[in-house]
């Protein structure tokens, strides 16, 4: 709870959590935990229901280590009829690709009754969390925040006294299932405000910001923001903080909770009415927020050019006869059966396509009215990135089946930060939006957003082999398609587990080997 007078507080407010960020260190300890994933009912809106729960709780447990430190989590899977993985969301993963918890990327599922062992090294302090990364698993509660604190004899480059974990989510009294039956969405954008508080936003993602000022905070479904809140109100009373569904018209109410001055009862009502959240469709809004966030003086420059320029546009489609899917460039992702990372590893040519995936779409395309032909097309293509070098992503919103309907997508990489060079309204032009470039202090982030209708430019380094994903973080959207895959370096990785590859390809390829050995 808030301390009475001019003290700081620390406010973890993310999607599904956030925190503070650091500096790389080598050494650590090694933490150990022992999960089992199982359904369990509770009650988050004092209505029972179903839930995937961790260690019998939800959201599951938090992790909170030191920059440094290596987690081993022993993940057994006791759902009895269906696999599981879980992504460590912001973990970069270096020199193990195989723990990024993606199914059909980096790992087999884990089926009913498994065991297995997820080994990482935390290489930054940041505010992170974890989530199912299997079907719509996260929205059914498998998540849970992942906090790393600073190294020892480090510090923040800003002063707080407490630490508040603020963990944001969608609920649904639909369950997952119906939910994936009916390809149905709900918006997973968020806004947040403390009555009479102002924000301090420091840090992003797990990288430090320029700090400013705002009375309200934008957060979509991926991102994490640590900000500053000075207690400097009547300490006799208690203050609203108000949460509201944006970027699609809300069918419920804003959600409410309270902050709490010390010496009051929780329980005791502020005195005046909450907030009221910005217009769910007030992109001005959202707009003048994003474009606020810059990096801290002297965080890491993006390099001056690219080697690889990839342009992606998000475009909702129809297929089979009506089907609604989301697609990138004109293709809606499905996964395969054999992950990538074992495929490319070891050469099987059979495993996905190796068609390479369009890098750009059609000039002539028009961002702004619905496709003149809807109809996609599926694939599992992957793009292969030469390692070390620069690549630039240009995002491009288009408008949906829908007339004058073009929605908010939070996009995801895995495995690495990015460089958010700029935004922009309408198609991406490169002769005219270069120039807008921020090349000086552009904010590093592992998730950003495209408004409707317009861009977002990001450049990042293929500088971590392994196979990762890129995708929207609106759980419908992925599982509609909208995804893309990149491949960077795979020779270089070495010594996979056997078990994150023990299905489709290569797990026939092991049996073989077992069996030749054998005889």
């Amino acid at each position: 709870m808030a301390k009475v007078g001019r003290n700081y507080i620390m406010m973890w407010m993310l999607f599904s959590i956030l925190l503070i960020l650091g500096h790389s260190v080598e050494a650590g300890k090694v933490r150990h935990f022992k999960w089992d994933v199982e359904y369990i009912f509770w009650s988050p809106d004092c209505e029972e229901n179903v839930v995937m729960g961790i260690n019998g709780q939800f959201p599951g447990p938090t992790i909170r280590a030191t920059a440094g430190d290596t987690v081993v989590i022993e993940l057994t899977n006791k759902l009895h009829t269906e696999g599981v993985v879980i992504h460590w969301h912001g973990i970069r993963q270096l020199g193990t690709p195989w723990a990024d918890g993606t199914a059909s990327i980096s790992q087999c599922v884990i089926n009913p009754g498994e065991t297995f062992y997820y080994r990482f090294k935390l290489d930054k302090a940041g505010t992170y969390f974890y989530h199912g990364h299997y079907g719509m698993q996260r929205s059914a509660g498998l998540y849970g925040s992942l906090i790393v604190d600073v190294a020892k004899g480090e510090k923040e480059p800003f002063h707080y006294d407490g630490e508040l974990n603020l963990l944001l989510s969608d609920w649904w009294h639909e369950s997952v299932h119906h939910q994936e039956v009916g390809l149905s969405s709900n918006p997973m954008r968020w806004i947040g405000e403390p009555q009479n508080h102002k924000l301090v936003v420091v840090e992003a993602d797990g990288n430090y910001v320029q700090p400013f000022a705002v009375d309200d905070l934008d957060i979509y479904s991926g991102e994490s923001y640590s900000v500053l809140i000075t207690t400097n109100q009547d300490p006799s009373n208690n203050y609203w903080v108000s949460v509201g569904v944006r970027g699609r018209e809300p069918k419920t109410p804003q959600g409410l909770t309270l902050l709490n001055y010390n010496t009051n009862s929780p329980s005791k009502l502020p005195t005046s009415p909450p907030p009221v959240t910005p217009l769910w469709n007030d992109y001005a809004h959202s707009k003048s927020f994003t474009t606020k966030i810059l990096a801290l003086m002297g965080s890491p420059q993006p390099p001056k050019t690219f080697h690889r320029r990839i342009t992606l546009l998000n475009t909702q489609n129809k297929m089979n006869g009506g089907y609604t899917k989301w697609a990138i460039n004109n293709v809606s992702l499905t996964l395969p059966p054999t992950p990538y990372l074992g495929s490319i590893k070891y050469g099987l040519k059979n495993a996905f396509s190796l068609v390479n995936p369009p890098e750009n779409f059609p000039n002539d395309y028009d961002v702004m009215k619905p496709p003149v032909n809807p109809n996609t097309t599926t694939g599992n293509g992957a793009f292969t990135l030469a390692i070390n070098t620069t690549v630039d992503v240009i995002l491009q919103n288009a408008n949906a089946l829908s007339e004058n309907v073009s929605e908010i997508h939070p996009w995801h990489l895995h495995g690495h930060d990015f460089w958010v060079l700029g935004y922009g309204d309408g198609k991406f032009d490169p002769k005219r939006d270069e120039r807008k470039f921020n090349l000086k202090n552009p904010p590093l982030r592992n998730t950003a957003v495209i408004f409707p209708y317009g861009w977002t430019a990001l450049r990042f380094m293929a500088d971590n082999p392994g196979v990762w994903a890129f995708h929207c973080h609106i759980e419908p959207h992925l599982h509609m398609g909208m995804g893309v895959v990149f491949a960077e370096g795979v020779q270089h990785v070495n010594n996979i587990p056997n078990q994150a590859l023990a299905c489709g390809l290569t797990g026939k390829m092991f049996t073989t080997k077992a069996a030749n050995h054998n005889n």
